[in-house]
């Protein structure tokens, strides 16, 4: 029974986090209206990194960096490029239309760690990449040649971007330990100073401190960055790793419906079969990493019985 109220409270708390995450791609559309994309992004970034360290704190976690080069590249690709990429994607792209192409990472992540890790891809997994890229040409209609292209393509970069800075991320803890919260907080320090240079030396208007600019940032920093990890941490440690992982496939549904909703974005069919696909393609993914994590626990379980 307790196991049970445990395994709920986790579902519970994923259902929140994957509607946090995924509304804040509206949230992120709204605020531009107030303040300058890359002013944004380095004051969204700073903040939650200031919220990371608090959490740290809070848990009693090691505050000294560790491997500084790598985690000032992790920060350069995880933070920096990453933020400041969905941030300027969302100047001309819609918010759910967005979501759903950043988060074509996990296919990006397939390619690159074959490339860079040595890591196979099995039949299956290709039948997965090749069903996101179909997807994503749905999406993006090439054959259209419309103006609005920008937006969707800088969507797609920034989850390029972020299969990148998976990629280092994996290397880097190949050859150093560390603590993961503590790495991430260093990592989203060091790439929010970058932005906060790009944005000074880039002419912008000063923002408009309205209450909804204010919201958008507190939302960022505390609810999508601070709350939202210690949400993560928690999901981990009651839900096993593919079943946690899933939660990727709620946040761009959040996304679209949140953009549907409150911003009257309503996907043409062929966007909304393209965005099927993709997510067709993300539970191919994760039914496969979670088949394959339960044959390895079932093999380990033989070899110790």
């Amino acid at each position: 029974m307790n196991r049970d109220r445990k395994l709920l409270a986790a579902a519970g708390v994923l259902l929140v986090l994957s509607i946090i995450w995924g509304y804040n791609y509206v949230v992120m559309k709204k605020v531009m209206r107030y303040v300058d994309p890359f002013d944004f992004s380095a004051m969204r970034t700073f903040f939650g990194a200031l919220a990371l360290f608090a959490v740290l704190a809070l848990r009693r976690r090691p505050l000294r960096p560790v491997a500084l080069g790598g985690t000032l590249w992790l920060g350069l690709l995880q933070t920096a490029a990453f933020t400041a990429l969905i941030q300027w994607a969302l100047v001309s792209g819609g918010a759910g239309k967005t979501a759903v192409l950043v988060y074509t990472m996990p296919f990006w992540l397939l390619l690159m760690a074959r490339v860079f890790l040595g890591e196979r891809v099995r039949g299956s997994q290709w039948m997965a990449v090749g069903l996101a890229l179909a997807g994503l040409v749905l999406i993006l209609e090439p054959w259209m040649l419309r103006g609005d292209s920008q937006g969707p393509l800088l969507a797609v970069l920034a989850g390029l971007v972020w299969a990148a800075s998976a990629v280092w991320a994996k290397r880097l803890r190949a050859n150093v330990q560390f603590d993961l919260l503590s790495l991430t907080a260093w990592q989203m320090l060091l790439g929010s100073l970058v932005l906060c240079v790009i944005a000074w030396l880039l002419p912008s208007a000063p923002p408009q401190v309205t209450p909804y600019f204010i919201g958008a940032l507190v939302y960022n920093a505390l609810l999508a960055t601070g709350l939202a990890w210690l949400m993560w941490l928690f999901i981990l440690d009651r839900l096993p790793a593919g079943m946690a992982g899933l939660s990727s496939l709620a946040v761009p549904a959040v996304g679209v419906l949140s953009g549907w909703v409150e911003l009257g974005e309503r996907p043409s069919p062929t966007e909304s079969l393209g965005m099927v696909c993709i997510v067709l393609a993300l539970l191919t993914i994760s039914a496969i990493a979670m088949r394959g994590r339960s044959a390895v626990a079932a093999r380990a379980a033989a070899d110790e019985a």
